[in-house]
């Protein structure tokens, strides 16, 4: 089984990610990577891969540079006049665009990991008459790009709809986390303009490469996050700054051995939108490595690295199963119970009849979840239930990769899910869809079905 593993050694941010991935391509798929991500449309953003070398281990460096200016570029002067200041090793800049605050005018945050905090430690409630701007040696004019405004950008890019599909899904994932940080709606989570420009061409960056490499099996290691504090304009935060913290809810972390922020917000919504478990990798024949390096120096290399290669074909993936009996509550709460706990994340949620204890009749409730969310289902399953505990079970899985396509027929165009992995490959049509058309040209539904499956 084609399977990739991301090692987070040193945490992770987008640029990192990306390079990593990079390195993993073929020649012929680097130029075209490079071709695409350059005819984005992005304005004035230009993507290009730099040889890089940390700790001695050589590596790429994805440079993403807007209207020539490398977020960061202008500040590495200050690197050094505070160990608490973001151990900038990512300049994966533009990536903590904390959300709006109703109390601060024209509220924007540059990401944590920037030494930015000497420019940008206020809170630029004077407006956007900043006095910086001459230091990235042209305009920042300092608009704001909403969540929509950023879905439409990927929209209208020339890219694959699984990518464009995934891209959303990191910035739908880091949209929630920093309302919930900082508890406002997520349409008013605001990005600043120019960060967003580079922040898009990472986070498409990764997801296009994902999609050229196209593994079977996706598993990262446990994430390393740092530690201390880190300012931005919101003050001085913790390590995980509070958005990465809400990201990585259920994932492995670890961090006090490096002062400053390892994962930023962008690393860890690429990471969890990527990975399918998190943990050591077991029987991994690594054909490749990639190795994508940040732009700081540590004692140690600051990098992250990606291994593609075949695993054996045992499970590819892992699932936990909730289960407790339920006998005092009635079928029609029971029912309202499990669509909460489907609202709330759960993979797959059903009852069985049984009888219980002193012959009463009840029923056994199973919630399926990924193993990373398995502490939060729980909670779920003890609030909107009168149990008083659960059974946890942990379990390989075997599953075929899931995707959505478009198939043209006599009756317009149908979606269909898609489903590929262990040399299989299905196709099923959606319903909606289906009957949409059904309706419309008057046929009889099992048609339209057999029109989009002979596609």
């Amino acid at each position: 089984m084609k399977t990739l593993y991301i090692e987070c050694a040193m945490g992770c941010a987008g640029d990192m990610l990306t390079a990593a991935l990079f390195e993993l391509l073929s020649e012929e798929q680097k130029a075209a990577f490079l071709e695409k991500m350059n005819g984005l449309g992005l304005p004035g953003v230009h993507v290009a891969a730099e040889p890089a070398v940390t700790c001695g281990i050589a590596g790429t460096h994805m440079a993403v540079t807007v209207h020539g200016q490398e977020e960061g570029d202008h500040d590495d002067h200050h690197h050094d006049h505070d160990h608490h200041d973001h151990s900038d090793h990512h300049h994966d800049h533009h990536e903590h665009d904390h959300g709006h605050e109703h109390t601060v005018p024209h509220l924007h945050v540059h990401d944590h990991i920037h030494d930015h905090e000497h420019d940008h430690v206020h809170d630029h409630d004077h407006g956007h008459d900043h006095p910086h701007e001459h230091e990235h040696g042209h305009e920042h004019h300092h608009h704001h790009a909403s969540p929509d405004h950023i879905r439409g950008l990927i929209d209208g890019m020339d890219l694959p709809e699984e990518v464009k599909v995934r891209a959303r899904g990191v910035y739908d994932a880091i949209a929630q986390a920093e309302a919930k940080a900082h508890g406002c709606p997520v349409g008013e989570v605001h990005y600043h303009e120019v960060g967003a420009l580079d922040a898009v061409a990472d986070v498409v960056g990764a997801c296009y490469a994902l999609w050229l490499l196209s593994p079977d099996r996706i598993v990262a290691s446990p994430v390393h996050v740092g530690s201390g504090t880190v300012r931005c304009a919101h003050g001085v935060m913790p390590v995980p700054a509070p958005a990465t913290a809400n990201l990585l809810t259920g994932v492995p972390t670890y961090g006090g051995e490096v002062f400053g922020e390892l994962c930023t917000p962008t690393g860890a919504a690429l990471l969890v939108t990527f990975a399918q478990s998190f943990g050591p990798i077991l029987a991994l024949v690594a054909d490749k490595v990639g190795c994508g390096v940040g732009r700081k120096v540590f004692d140690r290399p600051n990098c992250v690295r990606a291994f593609l290669g075949e695993s054996g074909d045992g499970a590819n993936g892992a699932i936990s199963e909730l289960v407790c009996n339920i006998d005092d509550m009635t079928p029609e709460a029971l029912a309202y119970a499990c669509e909460k706990l489907l609202s709330e994340g759960a993979l797959d949620v059903y009852t069985l009849p049984g009888t219980m204890k002193k012959g009463r009749s009840g029923h056994l409730l199973t919630v399926l979840c990924d193993p990373s969310h398995e502490a939060r289902m729980a909670r779920a399953v003890l609030t909107h239930t009168t149990t008083i505990g659960l059974r946890v079970r942990r379990c390989e899985k075997y599953f075929l990769t899931p995707g959505a396509a478009t198939v043209s027929t006599p009756y317009g165009e149908i979606d269909v899910k898609t489903a590929e992995g262990f040399g299989l490959s299905k196709v099923k049509p959606e319903h909606a869809s289906v009957a949409a058309a059904a309706q419309a040209h008057g046929v009889p539904y099992q048609t339209v079905w057999q029109a989009a499956l002979d596609k």
